[in-house]
C-alpha cells in the first residue's frame, strides 16, 4: 500500500494527490454547514442593530459567497501540497522579464476568483446593512429616508466595484501598473474630469438634492415642460412618472439648475377663468350675474375668502367676465369636482338671467 501511495505521477506522489483531493472533498461536503455557521455567527455580532431582521434573511444573503470563498480557500491551501509539474508548465507567451507560463495563469485565476468572491461578500454585506436601514426608514412617513438608503447603497457599491477593479489590475499587471495609474491620475486628471464632467455634475447634483431637499420621492414636480411624480432619485438622474404615465429620466444637474416647481408643497390652488358674454348683453343682467357668482363662491367652504368676480374687459362683440378664486383642495379628483360644480353653477346663473355666451358667429359679425 505504501509503495502505491509513494508512487510519483507528474512529480507528485499519489499520497499527496489523495490528501489534496480529500481536503477539497471534505470542504465541499461541509461547505453549506460551515457557511451557515459563519453567517449565523456574524449575525449574532450585528443583530442588536436591527432585531426585526430575521437570521434567515441574513444567512441567505451571505450563504453562496461564503461557500465559494471557503471552497476557493481550500483549493489554494490544498494545492500547496503539490508541486506544479514542469511538463504542464508550458509557456503561453514570452515577456521581456520572464515567460508567462501555465502555472502563472492558474495562480492568476485562483487569485482573481478568491478576490471576486471576497468582493461579492462585501456587496452582500452592503445589501444587508441597506436592509436594516430600509426597515428603520419604513417606520417613518417620510419617503426621503427610503430613497436615501437606496442612494447610499448604490454609492458604496460603486466604491466596492472600483476597489475590485484596482485589485484585479494589481493581480493581472502588478503593483507597478497600479502605481503608474495612480501617478497618471495627476497628469490625466484634467482630461478625465473633462470627459466625466457631466457625470460628476450629476453626482454632485444628487448630493445637493439630498442635502437641500428641494423635492422628495413621491412629490409632484414641474421642471421645464415635464410634470409628474418623483419615483426615484439616483446617483446620476431622477426618475419622474409623468401625467401621461410615461417614465422620464432627468439628469440631476438639470433638476438642480432648472427652475423647479414643487407642486406638492403648495398650500392652495389658484383658479382663473374668463367668461365671454354676448356683446349685446345689457349692464343690468351682467351686474346680476356678477353678484350671483360672488354670492355662490362666498358660500363654498372650499373657496378661500378674497375671490374676485368682475367685468374685466369688453369689445364690440363680447363682454369679458373674470373669475379668480383660491382653494385649499390640492388632490386631483376633488379639485376637478370643485371646478365642475362651480362651472355648472355659473352656467345656471347665466341661464337664469337670460345671458348668452359669445358665439363665433357673433364675433365674426
Amino acid at each position: 500500500m505504501n509503495e502505491f501511495l509513494n508512487q510519483h505521477f507528474l512529480e507528485n506522489s499519489v499520497r499527496n494527490y489523495l490528501i489534496v483531493a480529500g481536503i477539497i472533498l471534505f470542504i465541499f461536503l461541509i461547505r453549506r454547514y460551515l457557511s451557515k455557521s459563519l453567517a449565523a455567527g456574524l449575525y449574532k455580532l450585528i443583530r442588536h442593530w436591527s432585531p426585526g431582521i430575521q437570521q434567515n434573511a441574513f444567512v441567505e444573503l451571505l450563504l453562496k459567497p461564503i461557500e465559494y470563498f471557503l471552497l476557493m480557500t481550500a483549493v489554494i491551501m490544498a494545492s500547496n501540497h503539490l508541486v506544479f509539474p514542469e511538463a504542464l508548465n508550458i509557456v503561453i507567451f514570452n515577456r521581456a522579464v520572464e515567460p508567462f507560463t501555465m502555472k502563472m495563469l492558474l495562480a492568476f485565476v485562483l487569485k482573481i476568483v478568491l478576490s471576486m468572491t471576497f468582493i461579492m461578500i462585501l456587496l452582500r454585506l452592503i445589501d444587508f446593512f441597506a436592509l436594516i436601514l430600509e426597515q428603520k426608514a419604513g417606520l417613518t412617513n417620510d419617503k426621503t429616508d427610503d430613497q436615501f438608503v437606496i442612494f447610499f447603497r448604490d454609492f458604496f457599491k460603486a466604491i466596492v466595484y472600483i476597489i475590485g477593479a484596482m485589485i484585479l489590475i494589481n493581480i493581472l499587471f502588478g503593483k507597478e501598473l497600479v502605481n503608474k495609474l495612480v501617478a497618471g491620475l495627476g497628469i490625466g486628471a484634467a482630461a478625465l474630469a473633462l470627459a466625466a464632467k457631466e457625470s460628476i455634475e450629476n453626482l454632485i447634483g444628487s448630493f445637493i438634492i439630498f442635502s437641500d431637499k428641494p423635492f422628495r420621492v413621491g412629490d409632484s414636480v414641474k421642471v421645464d415642460n415635464i410634470t409628474g411624480t418623483v419615483e426615484k432619485i439616483g446617483l446620476r438622474s431622477t426618475r419622474i412618472r409623468t401625467l401621461e404615465k410615461t417614465f422620464v429620466t432627468v439628469p440631476n444637474k438639470k433638476m438642480v439648475d432648472s427652475v423647479l416647481d414643487n407642486l406638492s408643497l403648495r398650500t392652495q390652488q389658484r383658479v382663473a377663468q374668463k367668461l365671454e358674454l354676448s356683446g349685446d348683453t345689457p349692464p343690468g343682467p351682467v351686474l346680476a350675474v356678477v353678484k350671483d357668482i360672488q354670492a355662490y363662491l362666498g358660500k363654498q367652504r372650499e373657496v378661500e375668502a378674497g375671490f374676485n368676480v368682475n367685468l374685466h374687459d369688453f369689445g364690440k362683440d363680447s363682454l369679458m367676465l373674470q373669475i379668480i378664486y383660491m382653494t385649499n383642495i390640492l388632490e386631483g379628483i376633488p379639485y376637478l369636482e370643485l371646478r365642475e360644480r362651480v362651472n355648472l353653477e355659473m352656467l345656471a346663473i347665466l341661464e337664469k338671467h337670460g345671458v348668452r355666451l359669445a358665439t363665433r358667429e357673433a364675433g365674426a359679425a
